[in-house]
């Protein structure tokens, strides 16, 4: 059901299944009032609120679902990497996650292409993707290639449709044949290569163009109390752990009130047996069968409970041996009860309980890791296909809104279209297989080629740079920057004042990455992202009126992306940097009123005929 689209219809109601051994995990203790109880729909029975499971089966079990206005997507981890973490975190609240819970586990296997950093954002935050891989191998006899394990997101039939769409298309010509053996040995997918076909290069080619290689959006959004919570992994396993120790605690109370109600009836039975010879002589006495009760109760001091538990005994048990059997369970259970009272007012003794549980489910039913990590220096990519080259104006909106045009284009082309509220942010001469760095308003900065997009016109708003690159939910474009060779530098200004300068090829990747995250200092507001080429003097002005020129030779470069800068410009109190210019692009006139020469600087009060309100007038 998990990996064919076709039986993902085959709903449980439609099949025969038995239930794994495991799931008695989910119901132990269920009678023990562990949980509580409400009416079904429709009245006729009662039905948990919850299921008192011994561990965070929500972390286990991958699940998916959209409700009103809301939906949740929640991964699969390994049982025993997750009961192993649930111990950590109860034994110390600060461990470490990624020590015992490197990443996802899926049970369709395949592989993970691990960034440390992507998944440490998504246990802290409850959202984020990351990409997972099939895998492969090659047999030489058959000239085939034997994909036995696919992502969990995907399907063998949807796989199967896409390549051959490729095929069809003309884009895939290395394959004679594709066909999925699937059968009781497990899922296989065969691919009948052409001859001279190079294996790795066609696999790297099926991974970009097919499912074969998926992305899973991470959602942790999950009700607690009733009420939808997005949260981290963290949070996830406090709220789970805080609950089972409620669970474990009306469980004990439970044991309490039976091994009491218990050593009740115990004692009124100890003051029968001191003088049975009395409790026969009264039950002889009495006339009546309705009477037999009250008489006893008043004979011997004891409540009806007792009473009837010592009505019911039978002649054959008053004899020696049963008085000292019963004595003796009176003192086991005394000794019984101390401990669970004692156990009921510890909390460190609840959760160590909870941890001796976690460690017998994971001995039990724990299972090796299926998904394997893949890092970044053993992904082994075939050389970039050649592109071809040619001259392009690339326009970038405000918005994020990207032009590629070429001259012949740009020539019979009429005024640029943008979108209402929308302006120009930047426009570049290049070449088609230049690359361009993306940086987005979440410390991040998304790395593409000028030949990924299709060429355009003025006419046409042009791609949208989130959508086409795949921006996380919420997360905005702030600018773009073309590397050229990654020589250079890149400045940073932020809100309070500070700027960093960090090398430009801090930015260059060996590996086809897409996005690197940490792209800049989250610790003040980005204002603006200026390409060095060469050292060269800005204005910098703040939203009291005060501006400041500075060199950036001044400043030292960083190899660090998230280096936080040095302060600057010094600003007053409740001030902060708003814009910036290139001194050549600035209206300024009497340069050394406002020029910086060591730094920290608080610059000047900017003169009215120095703005550029007041260049524009003259130029009228």
């Amino acid at each position: 059901k998990v990996y064919s689209r076709d039986m993902a219809y085959a709903a449980s109601r439609y099949t025969e299944a038995k239930l794994d051994a495991i799931c008695q995990e989910l119901f132990r203790d269920i009678d023990a009032d562990t949980v509580d109880f409400v009416d079904n729909y429709d009245g006729s029975m009662k039905e948990p609120t919850l299921l008192p499971t011994t561990f965070p089966n929500v972390l286990v079990s991958a699940n998916m679902g959209i409700a009103v206005g809301m939906a949740s997507n929640i991964c699969s981890f390994n049982l025993s990497e997750v009961c192993k973490t649930a111990v950590a975190l109860i034994k110390n609240p600060e461990a470490d996650l990624l020590d015992t819970l490197p990443a996802p586990d899926f049970p369709t296997g395949g592989e993970i292409l691990y960034d440390a950093a992507e998944m440490l954002q998504i246990y802290k935050t409850g959202r984020g993707t990351f990409r997972l891989r099939a895998r492969w191998r090659y047999v030489k006899e058959g000239n085939m290639i034997e994909i036995y394990e696919i992502p969990y997101t995907t399907a063998t039939e949807i796989i199967m449709d896409k390549v051959a769409e490729l095929i069809k298309a003309g884009k895939v010509r290395e394959i004679a044949d594709m066909r999925d053996e699937t059968d009781l040995n497990g899922l296989k997918l065969t691919i009948d290569l052409k001859r001279g076909t190079d294996p790795e290069k066609l696999m790297q080619k099926l991974f970009k163009t097919t499912t074969l290689q998926d992305s899973f959006g991470c959602n942790f959004n999950i009700l607690i109390g009733g009420m939808p919570r997005v949260l981290g992994v963290r949070e996830i396993f406090e709220e789970w752990t805080a609950w089972r120790c409620e669970c474990v605690r009306r469980r004990v109370y439970f044991q309490l009130q039976k091994k009491k109600d218990k050593l009740h009836l115990l004692k009124g039975l100890g003051k029968i047996l001191l003088d049975i010879d009395k409790a026969i002589r009264i039950i002889r006495e009495t006339e009546l069968d309705a009477e037999v009760i009250p008489n006893l109760m008043i004979g011997f001091g004891i409540d009806q409970v007792q009473a009837e538990y010592v009505a019911e005994i039978r002649l054959r048990n008053i004899n020696k041996e049963f008085l000292l059997n019963r004595l003796q369970e009176t003192e086991s259970l005394e000794r019984e009860i101390a401990e669970l009272e004692e156990l009921l007012g510890s909390e460190k003794k609840i959760k160590a309980v909870i941890c001796k549980e976690l460690d017998a489910v994971s001995s039990k039913y724990g299972q090796p890791r299926k998904t394997q990590l893949v890092y970044d220096h053993e992904l082994e990519l075939p050389d970039e296909p050649d592109v071809p080259d040619y001259p392009v104006t690339v326009f970038i909106s405000r918005e994020g809104y990207f032009k590629k045009i070429t001259p012949q284009s740009l020539r019979m082309s009429g005024e640029q279209k943008f979108k209402e509220g929308d302006a120009l942010l930047l426009s570049r001469e290049t070449t088609n297989s230049a690359e361009l760095l993306v940086f987005t308003d979440r410390c991040q900065v998304y790395k593409t080629r000028l030949s990924d997009f299709d060429d355009g016109k003025a006419s046409q708003l042009g791609d949208y740079l989130p959508g086409k690159l795949g921006f996380d939910e919420g997360e905005s474009f702030f600018d773009a920057i073309f590397p050229g060779d990654y020589s250079g530098n890149l400045l940073f200004v932020f809100e309070n004042g500070k700027c960093a300068k960090v090398e430009l090829s801090g930015y260059a990747t060996k590996t086809n990455r897409r996005k690197l995250t940490g792209a800049y200092s989250d610790k003040s507001s980005l204002v603006a992202v200026l390409e060095l080429s060469q050292e060269q003097e800005l204005a910098l002005y703040a939203s009291d009126g005060r501006t400041l020129i500075f060199s950036t030779a001044l400043l030292a470069s960083k190899t660090t992306r998230a280096t936080q800068g040095v302060a600057v410009m010094a600003l007053k109190k409740n001030a902060k940097l708003v814009r910036v210019r290139t001194l050549a692009d600035s209206a300024i006139g009497n340069q050394a009123r406002y020029r910086a020469k060591s730094l920290p600087a608080a610059g000047a009060l900017l003169r009215q005929e120095d703005t550029e309100e007041q260049q524009i007038s003259l130029d009228l």
